[in-house]
């Protein structure tokens, strides 16, 4: 990948991992409720996802998943409702003490990894990538070196910025009443994230 190439597609990832959607707003709910370090086992599990994509676009499995119609709007349905499930919970969990019992690193993880895996955004972003971005010419391995530990780190840079917003929203002294309705307005975000997947789907 050529230095301009390579700068290219930096410019678009951070656009791409900064924008803000679901990940983004669990990783902000994540550091309200638990705090940057232990929130920031949901920064590992979206790594983890970054990296199992990358590895599937590179071999191609992505772009078969776009190009079937079928599978990709089934996997669109049913991250909607995943995302409004977490939604409809989280709104009514809004009013209850935030952790009145500490989450597990592996709980915290698990969710960032189904979250981030059910994205839609997910797939078409990684599609964008090694359709706009790969050189046909170049070997994809010799490409990978570079196109990974960038996108690894602009991912880990972007939301471990939103986690540290929301501890610090979290260490602020808000009322009960403000403290509620943030985090409904957080639940909503996933519910309306879910609607629009789910129509974008039909």
């Amino acid at each position: 990948m050529s230095l301009g190439g390579w700068a290219v597609f930096a410019v678009f990832w951070a656009l791409f991992v900064t924008t803000p959607g679901p990940n983004a707003v669990n990783c902000i709910t994540n550091g309200m409720s638990h705090g940057l370090p232990r929130a920031l086992w949901g920064v590992a599990g979206i790594l983890t996802q970054a990296a199992l994509f990358l590895t599937l676009s590179a071999a191609g499995i992505t772009a078969l998943i776009a190009a079937s119609p079928t599978v990709f709007a089934w996997a669109k349905l049913m991250g909607a409702a995943v995302l409004i499930w977490l939604g409809v919970r989280g709104w009514r969990n809004a009013t209850i003490a935030v952790a009145p019992r500490p989450a597990t690193g592996a709980s915290i993880y698990t969710r960032a990894l189904l979250i981030a895996t059910v994205n839609a955004k997910s797939v078409a972003g990684y599609l964008a990538a090694f359709s706009q971005f790969v050189e046909p010419g170049v070997p994809i391995a010799r490409q990978m070196i570079a196109i990974v530990p960038t996108a690894l780190t602009l991912t880990a840079l972007s939301y471990s910025t939103y986690t540290a917003l929301g501890a610090w929203l979290g260490g602020l002294a808000l009322g009960a009443v403000m403290n509620t309705r943030l985090r409904q307005g957080l639940a909503a975000c996933f519910i309306l994230y879910g609607v629009l997947l789910g129509a974008s789907a039909l």
